[in-house]
C-alpha cells in the first residue's frame, strides 16, 4: 500500500492568470492512477482536523481571523491567494491529510500528501501560498501524543522553510533542516537548526553531493523516530520561482536517496509535495510523480 491523502478541494479555483499551478493537484492523482503507480484504494479523503492540533502550532488569534475571514488585507496579499471559506477549508483538510499520514507512515513506512509542504506559514501568519504549516502541525502532533521523541524535518524545497524554522525555534524535540537557494525567497531567512544555502545554478552533481554528505550524518546525530520530507520540485532548472540547476533525473535521484535512507534505517517518513513552478505543467507532474514511483519501488 502507498497511503496518499487527497481531496478534490486541493485544486482551488484561482483568478485567471494566477501564477500558482493549482491544476497540478488534479493532474497528479490522475497520473498516478493512469500509470498504476497508485490504486484507488491507496487514496484517502481527509476530513477536518481537531482544532487542538492546529492550535498546538498556530496562534489562536491568527486561526480565529482565518476562520472568520477577518485577516487584514496586507496579510492576505502576503499569502497570495484571495481569502475565502473554501480556501481555509482546503488548508484544514491538507493539515488533516498530513496528520493522517503520520499514522499511515508508522504502519506502512511511508505516507504522502498530494498537497502540503506549506512551510512559509508562521505560528501567527501566512505567507507565500501557505496558511497553515501542515508538517509542523504533524510534527507537534507526534510529540504531543508521545508517538515520537525526536522528529526530523527534511525540507528540500528550493525556498527556505522560514515558517517551520520560526515555529520550532527552541524546541529540542523537532530538528529543522532546510537546503535551499541562497538568493531566493524568503529574502530574510529565519534560522533552521541546519540551513544549507546553495548558490544559483547549483547542478545535480553538486546538489546530490552535499545532500549525500549531510543527511546520513544528520540522521546519525539526531536519531529521529520520524522524518517529514518536503519534496518540492522547484529545484529544477526550468522552475520560474527557483534559481537552481537540477534536472528531472537529479530531482528523482534526490528522492531516491532520501527515501532509500528512510527505508533502510526503518524510519517512518511522511512526504508533502511542496512547490513546483516550471512553465510546462507536464514537467511539474513528471517530477512529482517520480517521488511516488521511487516510493512504490522501495515500499
Amino acid at each position: 500500500m502507498l497511503p496518499i491523502a487527497y481531496h478534490p478541494i486541493y485544486k482551488h479555483p484561482l483568478p485567471e492568470g494566477h501564477r500558482f499551478p493549482m491544476i497540478k493537484y488534479e493532474l497528479l492523482p490522475q497520473q498516478l492512477l493512469h500509470e498504476g503507480t497508485a490504486t484507488p484504494s491507496d487514496f484517502y479523503e481527509p476530513g477536518l482536523p481537531d482544532m487542538a492540533n492546529i492550535l498546538a502550532v498556530h496562534d489562536k488569534n491568527y486561526v480565529d481571523e482565518l476562520l472568520n475571514l477577518t485577516l487584514d488585507p496586507r496579510t492576505v496579499r502576503k499569502i497570495g491567494f484571495p481569502l475565502s471559506a473554501e480556501l481555509v477549508e482546503r488548508e484544514l483538510r491538507i493539515a488533516q491529510g498530513t496528520i493522517w499520514g503520520v499514522h499511515q507512515a508508522m504502519q506502512h513506512g511511508i505516507a504522502f500528501n498530494i498537497a502540503g509542504g506549506t512551510h512559509h506559514a508562521y505560528s501567527d501568519r501566512g505567507e507565500a501560498f501557505c496558511l497553515l504549516n501542515d508538517q509542523a502541525i504533524g510534527a507537534q502532533y507526534l510529540v504531543n501524543n508521545k508517538l515520537a521523541k525526536k522528529v526530523l524535518i527534511v525540507d528540500l524545497d528550493v525556498h527556505q522553510g522560514n515558517g517551520t524554522a520560526e515555529i520550532f525555534t527552541g524546541n529540542d524535540a523537532v530538528f529543522t533542516f532546510s537546503m535551499h537557494g541562497k538568493t531566493n525567497y524568503p529574502f530574510k531567512k529565519e534560522l533552521s537548526d541546519l540551513d544549507i544555502a546553495l548558490p544559483d545554478n547549483t547542478d545535480d552533481e553538486a546538489y546530490l553531493s552535499i545532500l549525500r554528505e549531510t543527511l546520513p550524518k544528520l540522521i546519525d546525530e539526531q536519531k529521529p523516530d520520524f522524518i517529514f520530507y518536503l519534496s518540492g520540485v522547484d529545484i529544477l532548472t526550468s522552475d520560474k520561482l527557483g534559481k537552481l540547476g537540477c534536472s528531472i533525473n537529479g530531482c528523482k535521484e534526490r528522492d531516491e536517496f532520501v527515501l532509500s535512507l528512510c527505508h533502510k534505517l526503518g524510519i517512518p517518513v511522511q512526504c508533502s509535495m511542496g512547490g513546483g513552478y516550471s512553465p510546462d505543467i507536464k514537467v511539474i507532474i513528471e517530477a512529482h510523480t517520480n517521488t511516488y514511483r521511487v516510493a512504490r519501488g522501495l515500499y
